[in-house]
């Protein structure tokens, strides 16, 4: 029996061409092939950028399965977040910061929060702290033209919320984050997740974000590397906080801290901009009063 696996159209294929299936793949030098392979005559060493022929499998050959269409709204978004991870060389940051202060503050203003019939969220401080961040580097706050020679840079700070929703990922965005107060980003944050999820977000409201957060810490995850949203040039990742030992001294001190992935187009922001504007992130998470007089 041929330890050839193929698939039964690609057999059906290989008997009409009078190709000996064997031979072929010993000739390519593997045990898999498909229908693209039955006139070839050389390995092929790589698939050609944008070519998703080889990708064409009939994974029915190998057991049982099912289909599942994928939306509109997810086809438009895998077509960009595609293009961008291939387009775009981006580099990813790794940082934390320390919110004892920030739960501190949450613990002490629930009363006022609940009256106000808002959730006073960590995600509304880091908000906050982004916008501010952004205005202290307008770099940042920019956008890059198609053909990467101009820095278009922003007088606004709009911040894009990645919600995740059973109809594919949605980004609504906060209009003028930096003139917001901590209670109007938390209310906003609390409409947009909750009308994203709804799908009542306008169009209008999910465009011209200075930057994208992808927060998520009340899933779990230690770090991930986010895409890059283009025009934007970074986007800012939030995972679940942990209780991390830092020492006075000689003395141990259990701090909550928040682990933090910013991913940044290499064209245009460097590592040691990434270095500088993360210090200043976290600086600013860690003493969030400082963000409000």
């Amino acid at each position: 029996m041929s330890d050839v696996i193929a698939s039964p159209s690609t057999r059906r294929k290989a008997l009409e061409q009078g190709v000996d299936l064997n031979a072929r793949a010993k000739e390519l030098g593997r045990t898999t092939l498909g229908p693209e392979d039955l006139g070839a005559s050389a390995p092929a060493t790589a698939t050609p950028a944008g070519d998703t022929r080889y990708w064409d499998v009939d994974h029915s050959a190998y057991g049982p399965v099912t289909t599942e269409p994928m939306s509109r709204f997810a086809q438009v978004a895998a077509g960009n977040l595609g293009a961008a991870n291939a387009l775009i060389p981006q580099v990813t940051h790794h940082d934390r910061a320390d919110i004892t202060a920030i739960e501190g503050l949450r613990q002490q203003w629930r009363a006022e929060a609940q009256a106000r019939g808002i959730r006073l969220t960590a995600l509304a401080f880091h908000v906050m702290a982004l916008a501010q961040a952004l205005r202290a580097f307008p770099r940042f706050n920019a956008a890059l033209s198609p053909d990467g020679k101009t820095l278009v840079l922003r007088d606004y700070v709009h911040i894009g919320i990645a919600v995740d929703t059973p109809h594919g990922l949605m980004v609504p965005v906060i209009r003028d984050a930096d003139r917001k107060g901590l209670w109007q980003i938390s209310a906003a944050i609390t409409d947009l997740a909750a009308r994203a999820q709804a799908r009542k977000i306008a169009p209008d409201e999910m465009g011209g974000a200075s930057m994208t957060i992808s927060n998520l810490g009340g899933i779990g995850g230690l770090g991930f590397t986010p895409i890059v949203n283009p025009p934007e040039l970074a986007i800012l990742g939030i995972t679940r906080t942990e209780t991390v030992t830092l020492w006075d001294g000689d003395t141990p001190r259990p701090v909550p801290m928040v682990p933090l992935d910013l991913s940044y187009d290499h064209r245009a922001l460097n590592g040691a901009d990434a270095a500088r504007f993360m210090t200043q992130l976290t600086t600013l998470l860690a003493d969030p009063k400082t963000m409000m007089t």
